[in-house]
């Protein structure tokens, strides 16, 4: 990708890898997206945020399971789903350039186990009453990533990106505080996942979003897939594979592949300025599922670091939204239209 880290919508566009390459280029020799294109992608954009805000609800479904068996099954599902995609979308020739590739392939391998961490993190947190924890894990994403932009790569942040993350930090620390412990869910869902735009940035650039899903799902299956195998032999699988339980743990792949799927969908459709707001969706419905359905304690310290977290994202976003109107490409008026 070529969207700066230090950007709001890099984190969700790192998830894809390619996604934006194509907007990155410039809009030389392509067709704008019309109206009709653009409410479309922003339904996609609306289904897919909503369904990765919702996720708590669904994963509480698998509760009688532990999170890393979960995981195990949501690995080994999503490669199987993938693999059906890429027959009925005829890319496997794709798949096969990508793996072709080396550095390609152990960057998004390396992309694979850190995407684990942070589904093994985002379960057990859900199962443990932590949903709330999850939320502010989202929301404080963008600094993450704009953060390993700053030390791996070097890039400057703008004035208004500074604020944002001072406040991010205050917010953090004032969890702490209040808690007597870091909160370390949010801080590995934060780090994990920035880390993983990262390396999708750096290696996983030129590939698509089913390709790419497709090679860290694998190099992650054949160890859950073990798991799995050890957890049959050894009689504490919590569900058979022709049971409903067992049925309704293979949806897990579905619903990993296709909110991706749909977001990028969205991502070629609509401005990036619309996925930066749209990304904020998820955590809000994680937090107001915590808050208020699993009634999850938010004494003032808590409140008192959400209204922080809060502020940076305001400033993150209002940083992006300056940011993309000075970038913004002025058309030359027409000849003898000059003023």
């Amino acid at each position: 990708m070529s969207v700066p880290l230090a950007q709001p919508a890099a984190l969700s566009g790192a998830i894809l890898g390619s996604t934006y390459a194509t907007r990155a280029r410039g809009h030389e020799g392509a067709k704008l997206p019309g109206v009709s294109e653009r409410r479309a992608g922003l339904g996609f954009g609306l289904a897919a945020y909503l369904l990765w805000g919702l996720f708590p609800l669904y994963f509480l479904l698998f509760a009688r399971s532990g999170a890393l068996e979960v995981v195990a099954h949501r690995a080994v599902w999503s490669l199987v789903f993938c693999a059906v995609l890429l027959t009925v979308l005829r890319q496997w020739g794709t798949l096969r350039a990508a793996l072709a590739d080396r550095r390609l392939s152990l960057g998004l391998a390396v992309a694979g186990v850190l995407i684990v961490v942070n589904w093994l993190t985002y379960v057990f947190a859900v199962f443990s009453g932590r949903t709330l924890e999850t939320a502010l894990g989202y929301f404080i994403n963008p600094l993450a990533v704009a953060g390993l932009g700053i030390v791996v790569l070097g890039e400057r942040l703008r004035r208004l990106q500074w604020f944002a993350m001072a406040f991010g930090v205050a917010s953090v620390l004032v969890m702490v505080v209040g808690y007597g412990q870091m909160p370390w869910i949010a801080l590995v869902l934060a780090c994990s996942f920035g880390t993983y735009s990262l390396v999708k940035k750096v290696a996983g650039r030129s590939v698509g979003a089913l390709p790419g899903l497709a090679i860290e799902t694998g190099a992650v299956a054949p160890l859950a897939l073990g798991y799995l195998g050890w957890l049959a032999v050894t009689g504490q699988a919590t569900g058979a594979p022709l049971s409903g339980y067992g049925a309704l743990l293979a949806t897990t792949g579905i619903l990993t592949a296709v909110p991706l799927l749909l977001f990028a969908s969205a991502a070629r459709r609509v401005s990036m300025v619309t996925i930066a707001v749209l990304q904020y969706i998820a955590p809000i419905g994680q937090f107001l599922l915590g808050w208020l359905v699993f009634h999850e304690p938010m004494p003032p310290m808590r409140w008192a670091g959400f209204a922080l977290v809060w502020a940076a994202v305001v400033v993150f976003l209002v940083d992006g939204i300056l940011a993309s109107r000075r970038r913004r490409p002025v058309c030359p008026a027409p000849p003898g239209r000059e003023h």
